[in-house]
């Protein structure tokens, strides 16, 4: 699934040569640099690398070189890594001694900028890392989220939106930064509490929910319950009540439970054709 819905517009549009104070006093060159005095950057955003892409890249690098430069910045005893680590990770796999670099001297704020504007470029980085760089921004640098959206090129919303998938259940978050769900799925989960988030999660993973799918089971399961009174429904007891509850997220649908003497009943409701084939499937462990 793509989690992308909003392109970068202005800032990312003029491209990282915008992004990055030129001095005056040389113009721009490429150095080869000894790949061994290349320390990573503390400040990169990506937290995830897909090993497979990573090997086709560096035999890539093999056959043909590294063709696009790496931006560093130089440190006491070597350079320190800015935008570029797939690059550099990949020709060090390939065997490479020396990487094409340009070199600028930045401050960590803009190392950080950077980076994640040549990942959000290039979409390089999931919601869940792009998320934990903007949060990044604005507690370590005292950013706001406006100066971030205008510093990244997007609409102050879709940075709030972003930031947003941080306060998720972890298992809800995992699921969008590997693939499995988009960001719009997390912000229909994000209606419910986290513990709810990750009950309903098998659910939407299970049956391969679409965003207005999800937002349809989330509603449905914010609704009010209908007021307890003597007659029909007595109300009922605490244990009951939970078992209810767990019903409910489980099977992804209204589930109401009434006592009787000699036991009692459990109605389950559905609301199409497709919904009861999903609930048999749920509850049977076949097709209907």
């Amino acid at each position: 699934m793509t989690l992308r819905s909003d392109r970068p517009t202005s800032a990312l549009g003029r491209g990282l040569a915008s992004l990055i104070p030129q001095r005056a006093a040389s113009p721009s060159m490429i150095v080869d640099v000894p790949l061994v005095r290349v320390a990573p950057n503390p400040f990169q955003p990506r937290h995830r690398m897909d090993e497979a892409a990573l090997e086709e890249l560096a035999a890539s690098i093999r056959e043909h070189g590294v063709l696009q430069p790496v931006l560093v910045t130089e440190t006491l005893d070597g350079y320190r890594l800015i935008a570029g680590e797939r690059r550099v990770r990949a020709a060090r796999l390939a065997g490479l001694e020396r990487i094409p670099a340009v070199v600028r001297q930045l401050a960590d704020e803009d190392q950080l900028e950077v980076a994640l504007v040549e990942n959000v470029q290039r979409s390089d980085l999931d919601p869940i890392d792009e998320a934990l760089a903007y949060r990044q921004l604005i507690s370590e640098f005292g950013l706001t989220q406006e100066r971030v959206a205008e510093r990244v090129g997007k609409a102050r919303a879709t940075v709030a939106n972003t930031l947003r998938l941080l306060d998720l259940h972890p298992d809800v978050q995992a699921t969008i930064a590997d693939g499995r769900l988009t960001e719009g799925h997390g912000r229909a989960l994000g209606g419910l509490e986290p513990g709810g988030q990750a009950h309903v999660l098998s659910t939407v993973l299970g049956q391969d929910l679409s965003v207005r799918q999800t937002e349809e089971l989330v509603r449905r399961l914010r609704e009010p319950r209908e007021p307890r009174t003597p007659a029909p429904r007595p109300r009922l007891d605490p244990d009951l009540e939970r078992v209810e509850e767990a019903l409910r997220q489980r099977l992804g649908t209204k589930v109401s439970l009434s006592r009787s003497r000699k036991g009692g009943r459990i109605v389950i409701e559905y609301y199409s054709d497709e919904e009861l084939a999903r609930l048999y499937e749920r509850l049977i462990g076949g097709t209907a």
